[in-house]
């Protein structure tokens, strides 16, 4: 295991992919901020979705997705269809317009990191794939472990003499996520 010196500097490097992710947004068009591209991208990878599942997947307020789909809608990227198994909800489609969109976004990053990673070896690139996917991965869902972990702490400063019950698994699945 590593020790307390290792997860500080980790924790500082961490820190520094914030300069990494402006570089990134700086390649974004004018028209796309980075919510909307990350909108985007997530209908991209995981097809069609109510707005709630977006919302888990972005890991982000229902408001603040809510706005990045209207940003996304107002310019055609995106359409808001019924869903047929809640008339109420709608499901998020992107649009051919969306597709190009997406498209484009995705050459511009693909040759900012091509050209910033240059220098590295296609073995060290799929290094760096690999331990940022496991690191992802050691995360899990942040927002049902910090409610979990803020559930058993609020239950132990109390002094409930019971565990706290554990955080109900929230899932937004719609017929559009049947094919996976």
């Amino acid at each position: 295991m590593a020790g307390q010196a290792q997860y500080e500097e980790l924790a500082r490097q961490l820190s520094a992919v914030g300069a990494v992710k402006r570089d990134l947004g700086r390649i974004l068009p004018a028209d796309c901020p980075a919510g909307s591209a990350a909108v985007l991208t997530t209908l991209g990878r995981h097809g069609d979705m109510r707005m709630s599942k977006l919302a888990e997947l972005l890991a982000v307020d229902m408001s603040v997705t809510s706005r990045h789909v209207a940003h996304a809608a107002e310019r055609g990227w995106i359409d808001r269809l019924p869903d047929p198994a809640d008339k109420r909800s709608r499901i998020l489609h992107l649009t051919p317009a969306g597709l190009d969109r997406l498209g484009d976004l995705s050459r511009r990053t693909t040759r900012l990191l091509a050209e910033r990673l240059s220098d590295w070896s296609d073995d060290e690139v799929g290094q760096l794939i690999h331990l940022m996917t496991r690191l992802r991965d050691s995360f899990g869902d942040c927002r049902s472990q910090t409610a979990r972990a803020y559930a058993t702490t609020a239950a132990a400063e109390t002094g409930t003499a019971r565990a706290a019950a554990p955080v109900a698994e929230e899932t937004t699945r719609t017929p559009a996520d049947i094919r996976k």
